[in-house]
């Protein structure tokens, strides 16, 4: 079990120069990321579902124990907001499912707008196979309630805890593991995470979850490059508070700003 700490996406073309080497191919930026790190989130299959042969050179393209989230389409979320799920969950564990054993959790992000419908949510959820792991990040404060909290909890179904400006979601645990998504911090330069905040997070993971868990980290806030540093960064403080991160670069090595 594990600390599997990672960026949203690995495709930013302003990560040139600051992360990727200057004359290193679009088309290799996967593996020197996935050299660096242990897990990757995908954010553009949010906008676009890839083919399962996209999926599958993917997976290809990463070493053994290499973990992709896989953020669900604004399709089922934004579009239908979950109503007859079934179509387009099928559709999407279709394709995601040619990452083979480097699947990870499944990412249900609902829109800010999108008011508490609890028997929506149940059946969105019961569409997706068993064995896959899915957190929901839950952004209308409605869905704040014992009800909704006890109905992930019966599930194994993680609440996605979000961090953005420093405000935060309720602090659940909801299932035996964990998925953390950083949007935006509050340091320098912006939207950078302090180290301090960072501390503060590694103090949460340690104390809410226990040693033999998996905690999903993931960065968001890709402007000027801090995702991939605050990433480096996490390794580093998460080390030092004994939560055994997997592998992460040195922040020296990346430039912000």
């Amino acid at each position: 079990m594990a600390v599997y700490v990672g960026t949203s996406g690995w495709q930013y073309r302003h990560w040139r120069g600051r992360y990727y080497p200057p004359g290193l191919p679009q088309a290799r930026w996967l593996e020197h990321y996935a050299a660096d790190f242990a897990t990757v989130e995908i954010n553009a299959s949010f906008y676009y579902l890839p083919r399962r042969s996209t999926f599958e050179a993917w997976a290809r393209r990463t070493p053994p124990g290499f973990l992709f989230a896989v953020k669900a389409s604004r399709y089922l979320t934004h579009v239908r907001r979950l109503r007859d799920p079934e179509e387009p969950v099928a559709r999407f564990i279709e394709a995601a499912s040619g990452l083979g054993d480097r699947l990870g959790p499944v990412l249900l992000q609902l829109p800010p707008s999108f008011e508490r419908d609890l028997p929506a949510l149940v059946t969105a959820l019961e569409a997706f196979p068993a064995g896959v792991r899915v957190a929901v990040e839950l952004r209308h404060q409605s869905w704040f309630v014992e009800e909704v909290r006890r109905s992930l909890l019966g599930r194994g179904v993680a609440l996605c805890l979000a961090d953005r400006q420093g405000a935060i979601t309720p602090l659940w645990r909801t299932a035996d593991w964990a998925y953390l998504r950083l949007h935006e911090g509050l340091g320098r330069p912006r939207p950078c995470y302090g180290e301090a905040a960072l501390e503060e997070w590694a103090g949460v993971l340690a104390r809410e979850w226990p040693a033999d868990a998996d905690r999903f980290v993931y960065f968001n806030n890709d402007w000027a490059g801090c995702a991939v540093r605050d990433a480096a960064l996490a390794g580093v403080v998460f080390d030092r508070a004994g939560l055994a991160p997997t592998r992460t670069p040195l922040p020296s090595a990346i430039e912000v700003g």
